[in-house]
């Protein structure tokens, strides 16, 4: 397969900017796969397509400030934009590193991106606020960077305090104090993603309590949404991608529950790779770079609600792996005609 053949046109103005002040006001395309059919629903309605017997999973992940703004040390940088130069062309010296995860024992190294990259050689140091420092060290093999950071003693608090919301590139505006709250799950809890889990955040306690009303019981996974997740693919031909390693956890009383479930319900892309790594390695906690594509088999995964993805992607490659490619490219067709909203702050699909 061609990545060619995971393709859709999407007008611009349909890419959502903003989020809903209401996060569970999203409209929701439900897509039956047996039956070949979608019908256009809300996503409150969730609740009336779970019965006694389902689990639905969910990702507790939680975003961190991921996003950081400095200067190369030793190089003066002027003031770039209102506090925050992330739309802004890059002037002397400024540096932007995107954090994707720890990578040592300390927790000081950490893989990042960072821009601009030609200039950020193994040697270079970037000064942040509050004197924090890093250092990068060595160069991935997709021109990644590996950062060490010095001067702050908690880490995570310092990005806390410094660090800007890792807003997804096609949303042409800077991060605003609202996305700390909104670009979260209200159930998210271990730290870690440098991308919000999308398809959860359209779930508030009462749609979450509604579901249990229905039956459902709730399970939590964690994944920590990283490079693996959101690169761009490398590769043409489908079946030679690679994926970069997340790290994925279940707790035993999350895994009993879903263990026993009837039908499992996995709340996006990032539920559906955690359990069907979990069971293919039949592990609870590790590394997964599994990629799911058109012929490979879900063994955990009975129903799915999803955002609507980028094409030519994996997660739209996953999600078409699940219901088929000629269904969902048709789905996706019929959803940019009804003016659905697509993406992170996008509207969702729920696929039975």
């Amino acid at each position: 397969m061609n990545l060619s053949e995971f393709d859709f046109h999407l007008p611009d103005e349909l890419i959502a900017q903003e989020a809903l002040a209401d996060r569970a006001a999203s409209r929701m395309l439900v897509v039956h796969r047996a039956e070949g059919r979608w019908e256009d629903r809300s996503f409150r309605d969730l609740p009336e397509f779970l019965t006694p017997g389902d689990c639905l999973v969910l990702n507790d992940s939680r975003v961190f400030p991921a996003r950081l703004f400095g200067h190369r040390a030793g190089v003066h940088s002027l003031p770039v934009g209102k506090n925050n130069p992330k739309r802004n062309e890059f002037l002397s010296g400024a540096v932007e590193v995107f954090l994707l995860r720890s990578v040592s024992t300390d927790g000081r190294d950490w893989q990042a991106l960072v821009r601009p990259g030609r200039k950020m050689r193994t040697g270079e140091r970037i000064a942040f606020p509050e004197g924090l420092e890093g250092e990068i060290i060595a160069r991935g093999e997709f021109g990644e960077r590996t950062v060490r950071f010095h001067g702050a003693d908690d880490l995570y608090a310092a990005f806390d305090r410094i660090g800007h919301v890792p807003l997804p590139p096609y949303i042409k505006r800077d991060d605003s104090p609202e996305d700390r709250e909104r670009y979260q799950t209200v159930f998210a809890r271990e730290k870690g993603s440098v991308a919000a889990p999308t398809a959860g955040l359209h779930f508030t306690p009462e749609v979450l309590a509604r579901c249990r009303a229905a039956g459902a019981e709730l399970a939590y996974v964690t994944l920590h949404v990283g490079l693996g997740t959101f690169q761009p693919l490398h590769q043409e031909v489908v079946e030679q991608v690679k994926l970069h390693t997340e790290h994925f956890r279940i707790a035993p009383e999350n895994a009993a529950r879903i263990a026993a479930a009837r039908r499992v319900v996995a709340v996006g892309t990032t539920s559906v790779r955690t359990l069907e790594t979990a069971a293919r390695d039949g592990a609870l906690e590790g590394e997964t770079d599994i990629f799911l594509y058109p012929g490979i088999p879900f063994r955990r995964t009975g129903a799915m609600l999803t955002n609507f993805h980028l094409p030519r992607t994996s997660l739209l490659v996953l999600v078409a792996a699940f219901a088929g490619r000629d269904l969902i490219l048709d789905a996706y067709r019929h959803a940019v005609e009804a003016r659905y909203r697509f993406y992170s702050y996008g509207d969702c699909m729920l696929i039975v």
